[in-house]
């Protein structure tokens, strides 16, 4: 389906947040930021906050809304920032990127991040019944699938996001479903390792994958979200402007279509061991995912809805990025929260053709 096909597009908006100047939280820029509601209403932003050597917290920031369109926040602290020994490596710490769903069956707001510890950047999951205190339920586990050949654990993971109900799984469980998005290459936590997929994997490039929690497992122990199982790939790489990489952006939801995805695809040569890439261009896709089997692809854009075309979206500290993480109706209106250069939060509003 090519992009002019494709039932939906996305609009700039303009620029929402800009690191502010003398904040040492902020030193290296605000970025890929969840979006939550709070019990009144009200819109708040949760952006990672980069402070000097690369260092990442979760923020909080109530979105100022003009005319139904977002155009400002006013700060209001941290909401996690990297505490415990899974979040703080020897040369690196943080927790970073999140993405927050809300669930109406549990009446909690479950958030994932990555958790950029010894063992590098690994998904874990924390959950609130607001918008300020955040319970962790830890890093994720991966059941292991010996039929497949496949143990998630031994590797990072990003990119991870709720959907906001429950589905079947293939096996016919009722459960929540994930998307998530592991990445083979070991050299950056076991320097000299090369990269090692999975045995009959037929693209080894990092694709976007489903997992899922039975809800009965949820009902019993809320721990339970962070233990996933029944891996597999929902979509690989494809087109030019994903030849490197893809991963899930806000969670999904559901249109007339099924469920629509936005996600990030990245083309560009990825440097290991560094952590914010220069030669690499980010651009925000869209694909849709069907309402009963979310694992199957209905239709795709063959082209990116938003790519790094503004100053604020090229020039950052890692340059051409464009980075959807947030997706929220404000009025009749959709906007979409995403990162621009790893530098600054913009917003763009969900337009359907």
């Amino acid at each position: 389906m090519t992009s002019t096909e494709f039932p939906y597009a996305l609009t700039r908006v303009g620029v929402l947040m800009c690191p502010e100047p003398d904040n040492d939280l902020e030193a290296e820029g605000v970025l890929n930021p969840a979006t939550v509601r709070s019990a009144d209403g009200r819109l708040y932003l949760l952006p990672r906050l980069v402070a000097a050597g690369n260092v990442s917290r979760i923020g909080l920031a109530e979105i100022k809304v003009a005319d139904g369109v977002p155009v400002d926040v006013a700060r209001e602290g941290v909401v996690l920032s990297p505490e415990r020994v899974w979040e703080q490596g020897a040369q690196n710490a943080g927790v970073e990127d999140p993405r927050v769903t809300f669930i109406p069956d549990l009446g909690l707001n479950v958030m994932t991040y990555v958790a950029y510890g010894p063992l590098g950047p690994r998904t874990a999951v924390a959950v609130s019944s607001d918008e300020r205190s955040w319970r962790r339920l830890g890093p994720v586990t991966f059941e292991y699938d010996d039929e497949a050949g496949v143990d998630l654990g031994l590797y990072p993971n990003k990119d991870a996001v709720f959907f906001p109900e429950p589905v079947r799984d293939p096996d016919g469980v009722l459960s929540f479903a994930i998307l998530h998005r592991p990445s083979w290459d070991l050299q950056d936590i076991r320097p000299g390792e090369t990269a090692r997929p999975p045995l009959g994997l037929p693209d080894p490039r990092p694709s976007i994958w489903i997992s899922f929690v039975p809800v009965d497992a949820v009902q019993k122990d809320l721990a339970a979200l962070a233990r996933w199982r029944g891996h597999r790939v929902v979509a690989w790489p494809e087109t030019p402007f994903e030849q490197t990489k893809i991963g899930s952006g806000p969670a999904p939801i559901r249109v007339d279509e099924g469920w629509l995805l936005l996600y990030h695809g990245v083309v560009g040569e990825l440097v290991p061991g560094v952590a914010q890439q220069q030669n690499v261009s980010y651009s925000a896709g869209a694909m849709i995912l069907d309402a009963e089997e979310p694992w199957k692809v209905v239709s795709r854009a063959t082209a990116p809805l938003l790519t790094a075309d503004t100053d604020d979206e090229r020039d950052g500290i890692v340059p051409n990025v464009v980075f959807p993480t947030a997706l929220e109706r404000i009025g009749d209106d959709r906007f979409v929260f995403y990162g621009m250069a790893d530098s600054k939060i913009g917003v763009a509003r969900l337009d359907v053709r």
